[in-house]
């Protein structure tokens, strides 16, 4: 069994590599690609956990319910969540099979529906913050927004639909994925950040109801990468490597940061967009102040190289 346990969070959008078609064969496509570069881990020895973004997928199930809404009942958004971390999941760990068979490694690939209990007093649910559904332009958005919907322009990228993001408190499958993970079998888990849920007096896990709300995918893999110990957290993305005045004439690339420089860049506010990087530092902070080893940010194309030191972010305690 290997001694090496990474959490991978890997992006929803990076599963739609290009806008203009969004459909499943694309997907199919993205998802082969990424688990290509995951199956390089695998392969020099890491056991893995891949977490997932779900935002584009659920924002077209949502449209599918808004469409069909003379024709079929509505589905709730915790339900969204659970079909979306079955239909990644399901594609990750087909193509992550196909693709270590194909290397004559032969591990066992589950994904788990995972649960994340949250704080039904949690202040982000007076301040939805967290983007959902695809990019839109600003006459799209403002018929959402005159629907009830609360919309952002997002880092520049478009307009999306937000929701509130409650802090991920524990991760109900915990105990499972450490098993499942302790036998050398590759976990797909915390799905879109997880199904965020409640607990009552009598201590059963319930649904959130009344309210939109989905947990960061990055705070989410973070926690679980926490509390199971792993001795990574990769965190793929967009952008080989991370950077200050990110698009501006003065970019500055890092190949490291500490802990405490990633605080301080994170606090002037200026450097890392609150729709995209922000909360990926924020994940990683959280992940180092409570026992974290270290953590990398790099897109899927280059994890191999980064983890051999060639590119990539990496921050340390």
């Amino acid at each position: 069994m290997s001694n090496k346990l990474a959490v991978v969070a890997v992006g929803g959008n990076s599963l739609i590599t290009d806008k203009h078609h969004p459909d499943v064969p694309h997907q199919w496509d993205a998802v082969r690609e990424t688990c290509r570069h995951l199956a390089d881990m695998v392969e020099n020895g890491w056991t893995l956990v891949v977490t997932h973004g779900n935002g584009p997928q659920v924002g077209y199930i949502l449209r599918r319910n808004e469409l069909a809404a003379h024709e079929v009942h509505m589905t709730p958004l915790d339900l969204i969540g659970a079909d979306t971390q079955g239909s990644i999941g399901y594609m990750l760990q087909q193509a992550l099979r196909n693709e270590l068979n194909s290397r004559g490694i032969y591990k066992p690939v589950v994904a788990v529906v995972t649960q994340v209990l949250v704080d039904r007093d949690d202040p982000g649910f007076k301040n939805p913050t967290k983007p959902i559904g695809g990019f839109l332009t600003e006459e799209a958005a403002r018929k959402f927004e005159a629907e009830g919907w609360q919309v952002v322009e997002d880092a520049g990228r478009g307009w999306r639909r937000v929701v509130a993001s409650p802090i991920p408190l524990e991760v109900i499958e915990q105990d499972a994925i450490q098993t499942l993970t302790n036998a050398g079998n590759i976990v797909i888990a915390v799905g879109g950040g997880g199904i965020p849920v409640v607990q009552n007096k009598k201590g059963e896990l319930r649904e959130l109801s009344g309210v939109f709300a989905v947990i960061d995918k990055d705070r989410a893999s973070a926690l679980l990468a926490q509390k199971i110990g792993a001795d990574l957290l990769l965190i793929s993305t967009a952008v080989e490597k991370v950077a200050l005045n990110f698009g501006k004439a003065n970019v500055q690339w890092l190949d490291r940061m500490t802990l405490a420089e990633a605080k301080q860049y994170l606090a002037e506010g200026t450097h890392f967009a609150k729709g995209s990087m922000a909360p990926k530092i924020e994940a990683v902070i959280s992940f180092l102040e409570n026992g974290g080893k270290q953590a990398l940010i790099t897109d899927p194309a280059n994890i191999a190289r980064a983890l051999r030191g060639e590119t990539g972010t990496f921050i340390t305690p």
